[in-house]
Parts: C-alpha cells; sequence; structure tokens
C-alpha cells in the first residue's frame, strides 16, 4: 500500500501530477538537441575563416534556414523547461513563484522569437 490517494492510483498521477510529461518533453528535446547542436557547432567551425557575406549566402540556404529555427526552438523550449524545474523546486512562496514562472515563460518566448525572427532576416535577404 502507498501513499497516494486512491483516486489518484485509479488516475495514475503521482504527487506532482503532470511530472511525467515534462520529464519526457526534457528527455525529448535534449535528444532533439544532440544532432542538431553538433550540426551547428561543425558548421559554425567550418565557416569560422569566411567572410561575412559568405556565411550569410550560407546562412541564407532554406535547409541551413530551417536547421537553425529548429536548433533554436529545441534550445530554448529544453532551457525553459529545465529553468522551470529549479524555479519550482527553489523558489520559496506561491506568489514569487508564479511570478518567477510568468517571467521564465515570457522571456523565453521572447528571446526564441526574436532569435527566429533573426534567422528569417537572414535568409530573406534583409
Amino acid at each position: 500500500m502507498g501513499l497516494r490517494t486512491p483516486i489518484a492510483r485509479v488516475r495514475g498521477l503521482g504527487a506532482s501530477r503532470g511530472g511525467l510529461e515534462h520529464w519526457w518533453a526534457q528527455r525529448l528535446s535534449a535528444v532533439a538537441l544532440v544532432p542538431l547542436a553538433v550540426w551547428f557547432v561543425a558548421s559554425l567551425a567550418a565557416h569560422a575563416g569566411d567572410g561575412h557575406s559568405a556565411v550569410v549566402a550560407w546562412m541564407a540556404r532554406p535547409w541551413v534556414a530551417a536547421l537553425n529555427v529548429m536548433f533554436i526552438a529545441a534550445l530554448f523550449y529544453h532551457a525553459q523547461l529545465g529553468v522551470q524545474i529549479v524555479i519550482e523546486d527553489y523558489v520559496p512562496g506561491d506568489f514569487a513563484r508564479l511570478a518567477s514562472l510568468i517571467c521564465l515563460k515570457f522571456f523565453s518566448a521572447l528571446l526564441a522569437i526574436a532569435s527566429i525572427l533573426a534567422v528569417v532576416r537572414v535568409a530573406a535577404g534583409g
């Protein structure tokens, strides 16, 4: 006999009521980040000696822009998930925790959108 209530056992919910989905999302985003990060670092290393116009021309390729957008989206999503756990575990007080989570989600989305728009702007030739 466990410490969970009978309704929690029936629903299959633990103490946090949603930790499994969060755990899976963090692991899947980490798995997506591995090849994207390797590609990103290798690409930057390959273009280290190139001039600005050569790098912009490379980044303007549609598949490169798409991979950059996927890398940015996965990176900010994964970072937001990780910092969310830290906030939920270590920020005392309900109001401070809620305010921190709202700020985290807002600024993560803001930075991700700004980064993706920068990639789109370079890809569009602007």
